[in-house]
């Protein structure tokens, strides 16, 4: 198989390197993190500029096209340098709902302020009682006159504390609960009240109440089936792109390691001579490249028909990468030693956000389950 990158992804990923190593260094990272929702409008505009908010989406849509594998790229980007704004939650999680919706003037919308990054949008499906199940959801979505009344609260709602949309799953009552709905509605609506948080990497994220909150017949998206398959591929996308992420997450903090290695002294020698110490930063990135091989996989199958493929993979990448994330993460910070876990020690900062991946959208424990219980990946 040829991994080489196209002259197209080559190009797409210079221009994220070359923006994030210009306006996002690890000083200037520190001061967005200090900004509401951790969210720098500028530099989503220059998001916008470049065509990194417009890559999700098909040329149909105005967008560029991207497939899996470019998103892929840029999420490992992003990974390196930390990047907490919420291009994963908003242009991929939600925006995978976005694309999947019924055609109309509202999934226009939609898909048109997203890529003008006029917007973020938030998918608000989660809830406290459905951690193992994402499908247990009890909020509801009653149909009246014109529209429908949304009841509920929602849980770790990533990009839900700077989004201006959200996308909102729910029960459609009176329908004995099996049926979903998928609505938009304003952050700022009547009857929403948000409550936005620092998760430990940093990013944030916001649990959500919605309260008689009144929509119309058209902010519903999708419906039933549609409902259901939209938020599953649209959470499995986001899953390996975290994956990515993690991948590029781990590749940093494995540099900064052997380069504190190189350079630190002990009775006067340098650490990175001590033969004990080489070893483990050479198994780090044995577990890196497992990771990405993984990430690889998943990242094809994610072009694949058929649910029980994408779902193994994705599940099979979840899992090896927090098994390699776990490793790499700690040797990290053990080889810097006492100032491994200080702010000033980028090593901690990266070791939190790996953490943070691996608690996101089933942790690795979980989806070993849902893999041994779907028989493993196939031969």
């Amino acid at each position: 198989m040829d991994f080489d990158l196209t002259e197209e992804q080559q190009l797409l990923t210079d221009g994220v390197s070359r923006l994030l190593r210009d306006e996002y260094s690890f000083e200037q990272r520190a001061a967005a993190l200090r900004l509401p929702g951790a969210h720098s409008p500028p530099l989503w505009q220059r998001f916008a500029d470049q065509g990194l908010l417009a890559l999700p989406f098909t040329e149909e849509d105005g967008g560029l096209g991207g497939g899996p594998v470019d998103l892929m790229l840029v999420s490992e980007l992003f990974g390196r340098h930390l990047l907490a704004e919420p291009w994963l939650a908003s242009q991929v999680l939600a925006g995978s709902c976005v694309r999947a919706a019924q055609a109309g003037a509202v999934r226009q919308a939609l898909v048109e302020s997203l890529q003008s990054g006029q917007q973020i949008i938030a998918l608000a499906h989660t809830e406290r009682q459905c951690r193992e199940a994402l499908e247990q959801i009890e909020t509801t979505a009653t149909p009246i006159a014109g529209g429908w009344v949304i009841d509920g609260a929602k849980a770790w709602v990533l990009g839900g504390a700077s989004a201006h949309q959200l996308l909102v799953t729910a029960r459609i009552a009176g329908q004995g609960g099996g049926d979903w709905g998928l609505f938009v509605a304003p952050a700022d609506a009547a009857g929403i009240a948000r409550r936005g948080y620092p998760l430990q990497d940093g990013s944030h994220a916001a649990d959500i109440e919605l309260r008689n909150v009144k929509v119309g017949a058209e902010a519903r998206l999708a419906f039933a089936t549609g409902a259901h398959r939209a938020v599953r591929n649209a959470i499995e996308d986001m899953t390996v792109a975290l994956c990515a992420e993690a991948v590029g997450v781990m590749a940093r903090a494995h540099e900064i390691t052997v380069d504190y290695l190189k350079q630190r002294k002990q009775f006067g020698v340098v650490i990175g001579s001590f033969q004990a110490l080489q070893h483990r930063a050479v198994d780090m990135l044995v577990h890196i490249e497992q990771a990405r091989s993984i990430v690889y996989y998943a990242t094809m199958m994610l072009q694949s028909t058929v649910d029980d493929e994408r779902s193994r993979a994705v599940s099979a990448a979840k899992y090896l990468v927090g098994q390699a994330a776990k490793f790499v993460g700690e040797q990290a910070v053990q080889l810097h030693g006492g100032i491994g876990v200080t702010e000033e020690c980028q090593a901690g900062h990266y070791y939190r956000r790996l953490t943070t991946i691996e608690l996101l959208f089933g942790d690795r424990h979980q989806h070993l389950q849902r893999l041994a219980a779907a028989g493993g990946l196939p031969d």
